[in-house]
């Protein structure tokens, strides 16, 4: 586990927004030897060693008391995690922005400044109960510019006040919105893709299921360390259940909240691994975190989908931690994998010959 932590970090969980933003930047912007001092001795876990500057952030948090995500009331929850969002992910540019009305869904749509007729339809992540639009907006500005295709973020409903199949709906009610509407969205339907992060991993995984099923075009999909087990029963559920930001107490108090009933857990829309592949699956690149509880279950979906004869990329993030994706405004390894995936969605969304 982490190394031994100091009592406290005076003051620092209770300072703004822009504030913690510069202490984040300035730690991890210190030289490797500073920040070893400050992270302490390496992490190694299932021969993976943790990211040095993921070391050093996690620590931060433990030494400024820091809640953990998703902990406390759902309203306050909901807007820690947008603030803390908001500390890693930065100001990024973006060509232009606006709302959307997705078919009665709201979402927002990023427009980058080379623009093109490729289209992302992006499902936010935050355990089906946390989670919104702003959260997103530094990860869909990112992938937009350096991806040069446009974003459509989808503000899906959220548990506990709405529960299974509301979020499911929403999301593929929104992408059948997006398929009838391109020409108003500035795409091209054969230029489509689906993506998100965690819970928004597997709401996509399952719009590409459906979208195959029910013969819509479909192009290409971005799963970032999808939830796809509704058993929780992965050893990497068990190995990182503490200590790496997502834990095990929070990630089942949000299948708890979505899928209250025990049959809704083991619904194939929502534990994926059960679910059946159709023929014309779109081609998938699913990524794992090394340092997540959902590591496993992703790369046991990207073997689902291999076996039944769809194109899959899977790549493991070794040294990562659930919720990298939010992390594109301070350091070097978070950016870059951020980065890495906007290279991927770049080419799954190029134009065919």
């Amino acid at each position: 586990m982490l190394p031994h932590l100091p009592d406290r970090m005076p003051g620092l969980a209770d300072v703004t927004v822009p504030l913690k933003s510069a202490a984040l930047r300035g730690l991890l912007a210190l030289p490797r030897p500073a920040l070893r001092a400050f992270a302490g001795d390496p992490v190694v876990i299932d021969e993976q060693t943790l990211d040095l500057e993921v070391q050093a952030a996690l620590r931060m948090m433990a030494l400024s008391r820091e809640p953990a995500v998703g902990a406390g009331p759902i309203d306050v929850a909901r807007a820690r995690v947008t603030a803390n969002a908001r500390v890693a992910g930065g100001r990024q540019p973006i060509g232009s922005v606006r709302s959307v009305d997705a078919g009665g869904v709201p979402a927002r749509l990023y427009v980058p400044r080379q623009d093109s007729d490729a289209l992302l339809v992006w499902f936010h992540g935050g355990g089906w109960v946390i989670g919104e639009l702003d959260t997103y907006e530094s990860v869909c500005r990112v992938l937009a510019e350096k991806a040069g295709v446009r974003v459509l973020s989808v503000d899906y409903r959220l548990a506990p006040e709405h529960t299974f199949p509301a979020a499911n709906d929403d999301c593929l009610a929104a992408y059948r919105w997006v398929v009838e509407h391109a020409a108003e969205l500035g795409a091209d339907p054969s230029r489509l893709a689906v993506g998100g992060d965690s819970a928004g991993g597997n709401l996509a995984a399952d719009v590409a299921l459906q979208a195959a099923a029910e013969g819509l075009p479909l192009a290409f999909q971005l799963l970032v360390y999808p939830a796809t087990d509704g058993t929780g029963s992965s050893r990497s559920r068990t190995l990182f259940r503490e200590g790496f930001f997502l834990t095990g107490v929070l990630l089942d108090r949000a299948v708890a909240s979505y899928t209250p009933a025990p049959e809704q857990q083991l619904h194939p829309r929502f534990n994926l691994l059960a679910a059946e592949v159709p023929a014309g699956v779109a081609p998938a690149y699913i990524c794992t975190a090394g340092f997540d509880p959902l590591r496993d279950e992703g790369e046991a979906y990207a073997d689902k989908l291999a076996d039944a004869g769809v194109e899959v990329e899977l790549e493991r993030f070794s040294g990562q931690i659930h919720g990298f994706v939010n992390w594109t405004g301070a350091g070097r390894s978070g950016p870059a994998a951020v980065a890495r995936l906007a290279e991927v969605l770049k080419a799954g969304l190029a134009p065919r010959g």
